[in-house]
């Protein structure tokens, strides 16, 4: 018989990609060497899966989210794995990673082992029935460079992939191979099918021992052997993966009681599951929201490994600007400037522009930073054949035009507390995912109130407008901490495409629209921790809220083909209270919109190919 001309064998072919599926409350990665030695040289996939009870929600798993990708991070560092961008936080994980495998061609699977009764083990069963592709599960510890390794060998598919896996040790370390064919095997008639010919296999492997095993209790018989050995490898079963047997008597046995780890085998043709569909209406949305909170929320602290940022940054080839909207900032500007200057281009050129963009303002903010050497621009001169407007949305808009980078950033200037985990906790997660379009800092806001400061009583346009307005009309963007936050940014090719807001509308547009076009999982937060800064009086803050409602009903209209906006009153009526008195202060509040950069000639041919 030839094999390479058996339909099995052609479905069997060397492992295309390797999966590591690193769970939170085991995160394996002892097995990422494993994966490497049973690779024969190809890519290993390391997927960080966190596993949350049915009665917990999913956004209660964002710590453990962020501290096992930190943990995974520095387990595949130095051993040439790919650590996949997206932690998975599920109910139900295992319809998560057949999803992964079908995606990925994922060809083999190494599992862990889990001894203790919970849902993980009843995740890691229903993966190794179900699952579209090989799998080795692994109890115990991973084999050593060197050692002895028995490998239990029946009719069925299982025991060829066994076999297969036992070689590949032998290439990647120092390995005796001893195989054991327990009692009826070797007076049975094979059928070519279901065993792929493993006599004659055996019969050119001279660096392989083979045995046949007599004895009226062959699951005994193996584990009095299996004392001789460092590793037992067996198939799940002998059965064909028609039969949906997962694991056979023998298997469990040498799981429950070999005094040696026990690495499992199980080649697999069954189709992935299919996704849970079950699902509609309110609580749908609640788990696809908790879902994402759980998946796409960072922490600055992880990506504080300036160096490491480097390098992922240089070998993905891509150039980041930040970019500074001020207005009668002169305290706080120069001290924003040195301090991300200093740590982000001098010490690890993590940056490769920093800009200001003004908005004409009347004390010395664009002295200063001139002073310290980044180019100044007043966002009233940029583009002037537009016609100049007011607003930070203006400034941010053409901010793309003057800048170059393949990131842009934005963090506000009148920040007390300046550190540079303000931009490195944003550039981390758009260097580490792929599918992250736009990122989003938030922190608590201290506030003085009296002679009192609340360490979390500031946002108060977000908690009494934004997030309010979002939960009724965009509910997928409710998990979203602080929209308003002035610590932003994104990848230029996203942000071009988009409209802005002139004014104080801008943030939370641009969440919509980014939402509408590149759909929620483009979209992170990132924890900064803390901000200070000047407090707005009520009164702007009154306004500030103003042109946010505007924004939404805009993009409501865009939405359902409204004309709200055209009807609604742009001007808003002030109190004040002076002298004793009260009267009314009118404001023109109209909150205009700018059309995506991108659609702009002068845009087009300063950045030819980028739209």
């Amino acid at each position: 018989m030839q094999l390479g001309r058996s339909k099995t064998a052609a479905r069997r072919r060397p492992a295309r990609k390797i999966l590591v599926p690193a769970l939170s409350c085991d995160p394996g990665e002892p097995l990422i060497p494993l994966a490497h030695s049973l690779s024969e040289g190809r890519q290993v996939l390391v997927l960080g899966i966190v596993p949350v009870e049915a009665k917990h929600s999913l956004s209660e798993a964002a710590t453990q989210t962020q501290e096992l990708r930190t943990k995974l991070r520095q387990a595949v560092a130095d051993l040439g794995s790919r650590l996949w961008p997206k932690i998975i936080a599920s109910h139900h994980p295992e319809y998560e990673i057949t999803a992964f495998i079908a995606e990925q061609n994922v060809d083999l699977m190494v599992l862990p082992w889990l001894n203790r009764p919970s849902t993980y083990k009843s995740m890691a069963e229903t993966v190794l029935e179900r699952a579209a592709c090989n799998i080795v599960v692994l109890q115990g510890s991973p084999p050593k460079p060197k050692g002895d390794v028995l490998i239990v060998l029946r009719p069925g598919p299982d025991s060829e992939l066994a076999l297969r896996l036992g070689l590949n040790l032998t290439r990647s370390g120092d390995h005796t191979i001893t195989t054991l064919r327990p009692t009826g095997m070797a007076d049975v008639e094979l059928d070519e099918n279901a065993t792929l010919g493993l006599e004659q296999v055996l019969q050119h492997l001279p660096q392989v021992q083979d045995a046949v095993l007599l004895a009226d209790d062959p699951s005994q018989a193996i584990l009095e052997q299996a004392e001789h050995f460092d590793l037992v490898i067996v198939g799940a079963s002998d059965h064909n993966n028609d039969s949906g047997v997962t694991i056979d008597q023998i298997t469990q046995r040498l799981l429950d009681d070999s005094p040696c780890p026990v690495m499992i085998t199980r080649a697999q043709t069954q189709p992935a599951l299919a996704p849970r569909s079950d699902l509609t209406g309110l609580e749908a949305i609640s788990i696809l929201v908790d879902k994402w909170f759980a998946e796409n929320t960072f922490r600055a602290s992880e990506f504080d490994e300036l160096q490491r940022l480097l390098k992922r940054k240089e070998s993905l080839d891509v150039t980041i600007s930040l970019a500074l909207p001020a207005l009668n900032e002169e305290e706080t500007v120069g001290n924003v400037i040195e301090t991300i200057q200093r740590a982000l281009m001098t010490e690890v050129p993590l940056l490769d522009e920093i800009v200001l963009i003004d908005s004409n303002s009347v004390d010395h903010t664009r002295e200063i930073a001139r002073n310290l050497g980044i180019p100044v621009y007043i966002h009233q001169e940029i583009l002037p054949q537009y016609g100049p407007r007011k607003g930070k949305g203006e400034a941010l808009w053409k901010s793309l035009y003057v800048t170059q980078g393949d990131i842009v950033l934005w963090i506000d200037t009148d920040i007390v507390n300046i550190h540079p985990r303000f931009v490195y906790g944003l550039i981390g997660p758009l260097l580490h995912r792929p599918s992250l379009m736009f990122i989003k800092g938030f922190y608590l806001r201290p506030i003085r109130v009296g002679k009192t400061i609340q360490a979390g009583g500031g946002g108060r346009v977000t908690e009494l407008t934004a997030r309010p307005l979002l939960n009724l009309f965009y509910p997928a963007l409710s998990g979203l901490i602080q929209p308003l936050s002035g610590e932003y940014g994104g990848r230029r090719l996203a942000l071009e495409q988009v409209p802005f807001s002139s004014g104080y509308g801008v943030e939370i547009g641009l969440l919509i629209d980014i939402l509408e076009r590149f759909g929620l999982d483009a979209i992170g937060q990132v924890d900064l921790i803390r901000r200070v800064h000047h407090n707005q009086p009520l009164a702007a803050l009154s306004m500030m809220a103003f042109a946010v409602i505007q924004t939404v009903i805009r993009k409501l209209d865009h939405r359902y083909g409204l004309q709200l906006l055209r009807d609604v009153n742009r001007a808003m009526k002030l109190i004040r209270h002076e002298d004793k008195r009260f009267f009314l202060k009118v404001e023109e509040l109209a909150e205009r919109q700018r059309p995506p950069m991108s659609s702009l000639t002068e845009y087009q041919a300063r950045y030819k190919g980028s739209t």
